[in-house]
């Protein structure tokens, strides 16, 4: 399977909204000073630059070594490193682990291992806090690039994981993960980028999927997408598309042992 291209500057310039929302996830892990925190699947350093801010020691890791790169341009100060959260091996231990919008990027496959190296990089009762895409996450858009991938003589990659909470804590609980609570919710997300905004958004975020697509194909193939689309997704008044995001978000913790 090909991997997914990432271009920072598009990244930050035409998609930001990925870290506008993360804010919300940095809140609920209410970093501390002095904690030790990994940041998995850090990007651009965005939001590990907020958790450093409230006084934490932050790693952030990231496959994608252009993004890792553009995070050690941008926060000097901070630590990244170019690695895959499958095969991740911490020098130390973390006080909590952090993940937003990056999880569903990794097969169904293998969370296993990364979740059974979360539980490994936690000290007792250290914190797993993240959000992903959840179950039902952006149905529409991916049935209609299949549709027209289809209608175009070209197979479509299985490119993300969505999971429901009832698929999901278990996986955490079987890793010593205790979820203390997991919601999965509604998130409609209005793109930048006006009436090309979900031309952009799919040829960022769904690059691998069109990888077979030839180059002189391309254009037509997003063409239909956005006609499958525009009745629904499109407001004709403000001239934006608005994606039918849905978040798995979830807080989980390393059981402690207990002391005699």
């Amino acid at each position: 399977m090909p991997e997914n291209k990432w271009d920072p500057d598009d990244y930050d310039g035409g998609h930001g909204f990925v870290t506008e929302y993360g804010a919300d996830v940095v809140e609920l892990l209410d970093p501390q000073p002095d904690e030790r925190v990994l940041d998995i699947g850090c990007g651009t350093g965005h939001l590990a630059a907020e958790i450093a801010d409230c006084g934490a020691d932050v790693v952030g890791i990231d496959a994608a070594e252009e993004m890792v790169t553009r995070a050690r341009e941008q926060y000097p100060g901070l630590t990244f490193e170019v690695a895959d959260a499958r095969e991740y091996e911490p020098e130390r231990r973390f006080d909590a682990v952090f993940s937003n919008a990056a999880l569903h990027w990794i097969p169904d496959t293998d969370h296993d291992a990364v979740l059974s190296m979360v539980a490994d990089a936690l000290t007792e009762g250290g914190r797993f806090v993240a959000e992903l895409g959840g179950a039902g996450n952006i149905a529409r858009v991916e049935r209609a690039v299949r549709a027209e991938l289809a209608d175009s003589g070209y197979d479509a990659e299985n490119l993300w994981y969505f999971p429901s909470i009832g698929e999901y804590t278990p996986r955490l609980e079987s890793h010593g993960l205790e979820v203390a609570a997991a919601w999965l919710f509604d998130r409609p997300t209005t793109l930048d980028g006006g009436p090309a905004g979900l031309r952009e958004w799919v040829e960022m975020f769904g690059d691998e999927v069109l990888a077979p697509v030839d180059d002189g194909e391309r254009g037509a193939v997003l063409d239909g997408v956005e006609e499958r689309l525009r009745p629904a997704l499109y407001d004709t008044e403000t001239e934006t598309w608005t994606v039918d995001y849905r978040r798995l978000r979830f807080v989980a913790s390393k059981y402690q042992t207990a002391s005699l």
